[in-house]
């Protein structure tokens, strides 16, 4: 057994010569592959030894000896703590090259398309104009640090919080409101929430931003049904200029998600109201990467969306209308297709295809959701757009069924952990011609992908769209058409075990995850199976098989798995 060249606390140096997937630099120090947070491509540094591996080890930067060429100084002074701005010190040119490769190696190495294949139909990424103050809704925990009250962010991997007065990616007005926030807490001895006891009151505080309307809405996230002189909070935020809806979630549940079921309305409305707005898009000759290979043009149509609390919607709208004009045009619609849209929201992607459609059928999770995508389609005088609640893989046969007219294309915009096999196989049987995927994760789309493309579908193009500036995360926007069956369709096959990973992704190996988990959960190999599976990292064929057909395993815990999924995403074996 070859020995590992280095121990906890050894210093080396090294030339970081690649990015992991979490924007980590990635050197080779006497031949041993370093994973380095906050270096650049391009640096030589100096670092820390913080944990080794067999094959690979984790290091603490230290000093950059040489700066790369592509590093700058970030403008946020907490941007490495705060763990949210991964490529912050990266020039923006170069993320947008960081994430063209991420979406590529994600199409070749899990999706098993071939390198030439990939490298036609895969296009530059299209970047923002200006990558800050973008976001258009801000969830700040809030905590106690020396005995007062703070909101910010976690830093990285952890519920620790690091303060945080004015994120440069959000809108300016945040900074204004959590320090009425925070002096209300400070004046009226209003004790913030803590995990480990589960007691004290204000849990979160979610902001959203109408970026065009200009509206403004708080949302206090509360481990009780009202606060203490509830009055007077509400009094000092509605004096903030534009602020349309103060809105008080209860969530009393001993959970690490955000959002609890009841909200109450304190001041205003429940909703604010934005506009995006269509444009036609152009293919351009781009001259070299990163540049960009479309164009926007106006097209004089707009689409108006009222927002609640509990609604899913794109945190970026510049780049949000980029993205769904793209997902309009490969579309290709000419009104007379009958469309699905599947998680749907509140109805964004919906009402931008409706006016080109015959009819467009949208399902979501989110009954607000649903009730907003209904209420908007109302305002933007769209009747030819239907919208049914519940969880796709459910709904979606039995729409399917039921139908008795052909469907002509189908739009996916999934979560993170990508397409539901029960929604995949439905979408197949319906043999729409074109399908459109929106995805938010380049590892679960290209596994998707892989399904689609065996099942009698051809890869046609492939944009990503840069919805966050300075984080790893990279929105992609795919078009897919239907083979006749008189052509041979795209077959692929992938074997983890033999594909070489730049950054190691499948080299942690069942015990190492057991044992990074264990400082929490005891898991066993079972449980690390089936969270592989279904972020779509193939086993063996017959690896943690039931003994027979009729037996029966038992599920994953939700608690363990997002433990494992930590542990998976530590060790770069998902995004």
């Amino acid at each position: 057994m070859e020995k590992v060249p280095f121990q906890k606390n050894d210093i080396t140096e090294l030339a970081i010569e690649d990015l992991g997937s979490d924007g980590e630099g990635i050197g080779k120090a006497d031949g041993y592959t370093l994973f380095v947070k906050d270096a650049v491509i391009g640096d030589y540094i100096r670092a820390k030894i913080m944990k080794t591996r067999k094959n690979f080890g984790y290091a603490k930067l230290l000093e950059v000896l040489r700066p790369s060429p592509y590093r700058v100084r970030p403008r946020c002074e907490i941007a490495g703590a705060c763990g949210g701005c991964q490529l912050q010190a990266l020039r923006y040119d170069q993320q947008l090259l960081f994430k063209y490769k991420k979406v590529r190696s994600s199409l070749i190495r899990i999706g098993g398309f071939d390198e030439a294949f990939t490298d036609r139909v895969l296009q530059p990424v299209i970047g923002m104009e200006d990558p800050y103050r973008f976001r258009n809704k801000a969830q700040f925990p809030i905590g106690m640090k020396n005995g007062e009250p703070v909101a910010g962010f976690y830093a990285g991997r952890t519920h620790s919080i690091v303060p945080v007065s004015d994120c440069l990616i959000g809108a300016p007005e945040n900074a204004a409101i959590l320090q009425v926030i925070l002096s209300y807490m400070k004046e009226f001895h209003v004790p913030a929430y803590d995990e480990t006891t589960g007691q004290g009151l204000l849990r979160h505080v979610l902001i959203r931003r109408a970026v065009y309307t200009k509206q403004m809405m708080v949302c206090l996230i509360v481990n009780a049904e009202r606060l203490p002189e509830e009055e007077i909070l509400v009094q000092r935020l509605q004096a903030i200029p534009e602020m349309t809806s103060i809105t008080l979630n209860t969530n009393t549940a001993r959970t690490n998600v955000i959002m609890g079921k009841k909200l109450r309305v304190l001041r205003g409305k429940g909703t604010i109201r934005d506009v995006l707005h269509v444009y036609k898009v152009r293919e351009t000759t781009a001259v070299a990467l990163p540049a960009a290979a479309l164009s926007f043009e106006p097209a004089g149509e707009e689409v108006s969306f009222d927002i609640s609390p509990l609604s899913f919607y794109q945190v970026n709208p510049a780049q949000t209308e980029k993205l769904y004009s793209i997902a309009l045009a490969y579309a290709g619609l000419t009104g007379k297709e009958n469309v699905w849209d599947l998680y749907c929201g509140v109805g964004t992607i919906s009402l931008f295809l409706a006016r080109h459609a015959k009819r467009v059928y949208g399902i979501e999770v989110v009954p607000e959701a649903i009730r907003d995508a209904k209420a908007n389609a109302e305002r933007n005088h769209i009747t030819n757009a239907e919208f049914t609640a519940g969880r796709v893989e459910d709904v979606l046969p039995e729409h399917a069924r039921s139908m008795h007219t052909p469907v002509d294309v189908v739009v996916v915009d999934p979560p993170r952990k990508g397409l539901d096999e029960t929604c995949i196989r439905t979408v197949l049987g319906a043999a729409p011609k074109r399908i459109v995927y929106v995805s938010c994760d380049p590892a679960t789309l290209a596994r998707d992908l892989k399904v689609f493309a065996e099942g009698g579908y051809k890869l046609e193009k492939v944009q990503p769209v840069d919805q966050f500036g300075h984080s790893v995360h990279v929105e992609t926007v795919c078009l897919l058409s239907k083979l006749s069956e008189a052509k041979n369709h795209i077959s692929v096959k992938v074997d983890m075990d033999e594909m070489d990973l730049t950054a190691a992704e499948s080299k942690a190996t069942y015990q190492e995850i057991q044992e990074w988990v264990q400082e929490r959960f005891h898991v066993t190999h079972l449980n690390i199976a089936q969270v592989k599976r279904k972020h779509g990292i193939i086993e063996r064929e017959n690896y943690n098989k039931p003994k027979s057909e009729d037996s029966r395993q038992p599920g994953c815990p939700e608690e363990k798995e997002q433990a494992i999924e930590e542990a998976l995403k530590h060790f770069q074996m998902i995004i």
